[in-house]
């Protein structure tokens, strides 16, 4: 019997477990392929092994297209490790991740951008209290690069793992994180920005949890961790050895994170405490492009600061790169306002 077939042959109908362990911050791949997604390899056993090993809190299923797997998860997940629900709906013109949709929902995947079918998908999918994601948008292959507007969707996938290539760190990914970055000022301004998120899309082994999402929640919930990632607290990186404390403050006054700083008219400095990228390179980014950087030791372990005044930006975030360039990891910006 091959792989699929034996577990297949032990599905169960329950939904997978709600683990719970109270507030924290929560390591998770939101991109992951069981044997019956084209190119999967692991069985989703094989999966949520791999996935503790790599120190992850939870995992999204995002098979392409179907509900197949639904069922399976709940013989493998456990108080310590969160299965949530998703699908990767593949459109001819892009492909895009719900998480968080009922067991055996299935969103239609067979339109494209001109057929104007997409917004009543997503909001399918929000009705069913799930999050949209635009997946790989700069994905070089034939339905991969996505080609509608990113403004119906609650979040960007800015870091694709690693499963068709040696490479950790792709052109495409430095596409997308360009295209996300350029768009952060104008929708700051509007009051809605998209955040980023960053997932392994495992396909094979030794791919999951490279990269990872970082989210704090009040619980370990699919309900509270999606609405961490929708709110924008989550910062993306390459491994669990990494951990990264971003902060800005001005007088009293202090965001983290995805949250808003009112600085008044005060000067205002962000902080950068994380360890686990030696000699890595840590860089502050406004609407204005990189506006600062310094080097961390070679234990990988530091802090390093920017001193600014709000007036001159709308957003701050950073980015911390490997000595080659490759990226180790990534925030979402903390707002600034100079209003009390």
């Amino acid at each position: 019997m091959s792989r699929r077939g034996e577990w297949m042959s032990e599905l169960e109908s329950s939904p997978p477990p709600r683990a719970g362990r109270g507030r924290g911050w929560y390591r998770g791949d939101c991109h992951v392929h069981s044997v019956v997604s084209s190119g999967g390899e692991l069985t989703p056993e094989r999966l949520v092994a791999d996935a503790r090993a790599a120190g992850l809190d939870f995992l999204a299923a995002t098979e392409h297209n179907t509900s197949e797997t639904h069922g399976a998860w709940s013989r493998y997940g456990d108080e310590d490790l969160l299965v949530i629900l998703g699908q990767e709906v593949t459109t001819r013109t892009g492909h895009w991740l719900a998480l968080g949709i009922p067991s055996g929902q299935v969103v239609d995947w067979r339109y494209g951008v001109r057929d104007n079918m997409i917004d009543r998908h997503l909001d399918e999918v929000r009705r069913a209290g799930g999050l949209c994601v635009v997946a790989h948008p700069h994905a070089p292959y034939p339905t991969g690069t996505f080609m509608y507007p990113h403004r119906g969707f609650d979040a960007v996938e800015v870091w694709n793992g690693p499963w068709s290539s040696d490479v950790p760190w792709q052109a495409d990914n430095e596409a997308a994180l360009a295209e996300w970055g350029r768009s952060l000022a104008a929708d700051v301004q509007k009051g809605r920005w998209r955040p980023a998120i960053g997932n392994s899309d495992t396909h094979l082994k030794n791919q999951i949890g490279i990269p990872h999402t970082v989210v704090p929640a009040e619980d370990l919930r699919p309900a509270e961790i999606l609405a961490g990632i929708r709110a924008g607290r989550s910062w993306t990186t390459d491994s669990a050895a990494v951990e990264l404390s971003f902060t800005a403050s001005a007088g009293a006054r202090s965001a983290g994170i995805g949250e808003r700083l009112r600085a008044g008219d005060q000067p205002a400095v962000a902080r950068v405490e994380m360890s686990g990228v030696p000699s890595g390179m840590v860089s502050f980014h406004t609407e204005r492009g990189e506006v600062h950087r310094a080097r961390l030791p070679d234990s990988g372990s530091g802090v390093v600061e920017w001193h600014f005044r709000a007036a001159d930006s709308v957003f701050v975030r950073i980015e911390v790169r490997h000595p080659e360039g490759h990226m180790a990891a990534l925030s979402n910006p903390i707002t600034l306002a100079v209003e009390d």
